[in-house]
């Protein structure tokens, strides 16, 4: 009997060595409980430290929530802001520039004047050439810093569309592509593909058949494209159902002689539905960049779909969600791909479309694009909602459950952590302080989910009822009010996110009595309880698998409806 023994690495294969990654996949685990114990291990042995620790964490925190609570109250007025702009009249100066800015110039002037002859009135909104005037000197500014060689024209773009779907019903799908039909943009230059699984079964097979032929001749190709069960090499995950949807697109593409370049493919989930502006803004974003092909852009999930339905934490968690992305698009640095988001058929291509085993692939599909373009990647912000369903199954208990899986899966991308760094190794033509910067971001972001909300509830309190000898001190009993009062402080970003969530709340339906608002307002007080169980544990059980190398499967987010 012979035993097979794996033949070790020669030098410089180390990287990609399987004891190399699993060594990579127990750091963000190990970091994450090391700090969560290490104040009970200290509280007996050095309690002044956990004391120290406290105080400074808690500092950073509240400097940080301040700095959110800014981020948060830009980026919603710019959400704002930009949702009033006719984006399609936007795209057709990209047609001629230089006759736009003599147009928008003459505009902006006539403007000043209706605004000088009804001093002391309110203008009409019909007034308004695509908003302020300050808003019209800054497009005008913008529009003279473009060249018309480096600007795509509109009308040779193509926007395509591929909807995953796995089981979910036509009450789910069909609004999704009734908001796609009604867009303002031209829908001949719209490709619909509804990207449907085998293991759905022959009822979703049914449904997308039946929504290609009731849409399918609004735009100018539709689709239904089959996944098939158990391809070599893929995993059960929305990526492969993408990527095989996209091959599909790409053959198309091809066959109508379009370039890869001019097709910009935007991925969308079952219950996403897009602002009417959507594609619009997008285009004209894609036409007007240099790097296009380089570039994601990602626009603003907003998971209102069903906000009044869902049960009071989903609702926070939902919220919390959406102003989380709000917030991020004011730090683009930090914007990866999540959910609904953009990217030229070119740069799919380029990276061979998404990853088909990892179940988050929106988020990896920005490190496999930064690492292919050797660092030459970045997130375009879009200041435009895509609305999404927050997670409503069909009773209570299953709603927590599905709530709970989602937010471990998103979690989930701390596996990337090991991708991120044996390319960072390999990746020379990226500078060092770059990559650096790109991992400490990954690990600080996964390890602040994790650790944050327990540290802040619970630990000022242990070294004081852990430690007799550290209750004596004077520090002991000052420990927890010093927290207290920082935490009070920090509690400013909490009132200015719930008054944002009520003034951005979609209309209340009928069917529910105004005091349905008081609700919205009072479930804030829910957020220790969602932070750390809905958060916190989330993030830690998809940590410690990853350290245990119990790797998680993909499961379907169940939706529901009300009515």
């Amino acid at each position: 009997m012979s035993t097979q023994v794996e033949a070790l690495p020669r030098k410089g294969q180390w990287v990609d060595s399987r004891a190399f990654e699993r060594f990579l996949e127990l750091l963000p685990g190990l970091l994450t409980w090391s700090v969560l114990l290490g104040p009970i291990i200290l509280s007996f042995i050095a309690p002044i430290w956990v004391a120290y620790f406290i105080i400074a964490f808690d500092l950073i925190w509240l400097i940080k929530s301040l700095r959110l609570s800014a981020f948060l109250i830009f980026g919603y007025n710019k959400l704002r802001r930009l949702q009033q702009v006719d984006w399609q009249s936007r795209l057709n100066d990209l047609e001629d520039i230089a006759q736009a800015i003599k147009h928008r110039q003459a505009g902006l002037v006539k403007f000043k004047q209706l605004q000088a002859s009804r001093r002391g009135l309110r203008l009409r909104k019909s007034d308004l050439t695509a908003g302020s005037a300050r808003m019209q000197q800054d497009y005008i500014k913008r529009l003279q810093s473009l060249s018309q060689t480096n600007v795509l024209k509109p009308g040779q773009i193509y926007n395509a569309v591929i909807i995953s779907t796995y089981n979910e019903s036509l009450q789910i799908l069909e609004p999704s592509i009734r908001a796609l039909s009604e867009v303002k943009y031209p829908l001949d230059r719209i490709i619909l593909i509804i990207g449907y699984e085998e293991r759905g079964g022959a009822q979703i097979e049914a449904n997308a058949k039946f929504l290609i032929n009731k849409y399918g001749n609004l735009f100018a190709h539709a689709q239904a494209i089959k996944h098939p069960d158990g391809l070599l090499g893929e995993g059960k995950v929305k990526g492969a159902n993408m990527s095989y949807a996209a091959r599909q697109l790409t053959h198309y593409i091809h066959k109508r002689k379009i370039d890869p370049k001019d097709v910009i493919v935007t991925t969308f989930d079952s219950d996403h539905r897009p602002d009417p502006n959507y594609f619009a803004y997008l285009t004209f974003e894609y036409a007007v960049n240099p790097d296009r092909v380089h570039r994601s852009f990602q626009p603003i999930p907003m998971f209102y779909n069903n906000i009044w339905d869902a049960p009071a934490p989903m609702r926070l968690i939902a919220t919390g969600n959406s102003f989380w992305m709000l917030m991020q698009t004011v730090r683009p640095h930090l914007l990866r791909n999540f959910a609904a988001h953009a990217q030229s058929l070119q740069g799919l291509i380029d990276t061979d479309y998404w990853h088909v085993t990892s179940i988050v692939e929106d988020g990896h599909q920005y490190w496999r694009s930064y690492f292919a373009y050797s660092g030459d990647h970045a997130v375009v912000p879009l200041y435009v909602p895509v609305y999404q369903d927050a997670v409503l199954a069909a009773t209570y208990l299953k709603t927590f459950k599905a709530q709970y899986i989602q937010l471990r899966r998103w979690a989930w991308g701390v596996s990337d952590f090991p991708y991120v760094i044996k390319n960072s190794i390999k990746s020379k033509s990226i500078p060092l302080w770059e990559r650096l910067q790109q991992i400490f971001r990954l690990v600080e972001g996964h390890f602040s989910w994790a650790t944050a909300p327990i540290i802040i509830t619970f630990v000022a309190w242990l070294p004081l009822y852990l430690n007799r000898n550290f209750a004596d001190l004077v520090i002991a009993h000052q420990l927890p009010i010093i927290a207290s009062r920082i935490m009070q402080l920090a509690a400013t970003g909490l009132i200015v996110t719930a008054i944002i969530s009520l003034v951005s709340l979609p209309p209340r339906p009928a069917r529910y009595r105004p005091t349905r608002n008081i609700a919205m307002l009072v479930q804030w007080l829910l957020l220790p309880f969602t932070a750390i169980v809905f958060s916190s544990f989330a993030a830690i059980d998809a940590q410690t698998r990853l350290m245990l190398g119990k790797y998680l499967d993909w499961k379907v987010t169940e939706k529901a409806t009300r009515t």
